[in-house]
């Protein structure tokens, strides 16, 4: 069976969308300068990136990029507070390079068909923990392409981390697994892969974790981008 994967909250990944415009008033909307990397917190426990912001009437309008073209539009109440962004920590540091034996996308997308998971999801995943680094480590030990912790590893029977195809298969079979688990939830299986499904268990959804939070709108962003390139009309609905 093919995990049809499926986003509860569909703003995370709404910045490549354009809502439609909504009249202003005589006054026209009060427009707030805000400092780039600012997060917009929700009363749901999710947060969405922003550069500025627009409130108009009842709703507030967020700006993912600079130039205004891209929007999500939110209810002013269900923003429970402003954050900046934090500076993003440095990508793990890598040991030497290794020449692979096939290309990082052959990998994915033959350790994606055999688990039946989109491939472009696989590749967002990748990107979010090791920027496609397969000889990354981070400070906590996790090592390879999906970052795989050795307990993990050693769960999935990877005995190599640092083989990509290892660590993709390894780390593309966690994903079904979690994917399966929270009945095809991509946000929960995200941040399960992040923080384990026991905090997300714990708190019923994703965790109230900055970071986490965090990495499940960069994976979703990065998959919905991939998505619109290779169909432009789905970045007109």
């Amino acid at each position: 069976m093919k995990i049809v994967l499926k986003f509860a909250i569909l703003i995370l990944s709404a910045g490549l969308l354009c809502s439609p415009a909504i009249a202003a008033d005589n006054t026209g909307p009060v427009h707030s300068n805000v400092t780039p990397g600012t997060y917009a917190v929700l009363s749901n426990g999710f947060s969405i990136r922003h550069l500025h912001r627009d409130v108009i009437g009842d709703t507030t309008r967020l700006y993912p990029t600079a130039d205004s073209q891209s929007y999500v539009d939110v209810p002013t109440s269900s923003i429970v507070r402003f954050e900046q962004e934090e500076v993003s920590p440095a990508l793990p540091k890598a040991a030497p390079e290794i020449a692979p034996s096939k290309s990082l996308r052959e990998t994915v997308e033959e350790a994606s068909a055999r688990e039946r998971i989109d491939p472009d999801f696989v590749a967002s995943v990748i990107h979010a923990e090791s920027g496609g680094n397969a000889r990354a480590v981070s400070p906590k030990g996790a090592r390879g392409l999906m970052q795989l912790m050795p307990g993990t590893a050693a769960k999935l029977g990877v005995r190599d981390s640092f083989d990509p195809a290892a660590n993709v298969d390894g780390g593309t079979r966690y994903l079904r697994q979690l994917l399966e688990q929270y009945h095809g939830d991509a946000v929960r299986a995200l941040a399960a892969y992040n923080a384990g499904p026991q905090r997300v268990d714990q708190y019923r959804g994703v965790p109230p974790y900055r970071e986490t939070r965090a990495y499940v709108a960069r994976i979703i962003r990065d998959y919905n981008k991939k998505k619109t390139a290779q169909n432009p009309a789905l970045a007109r609905k």
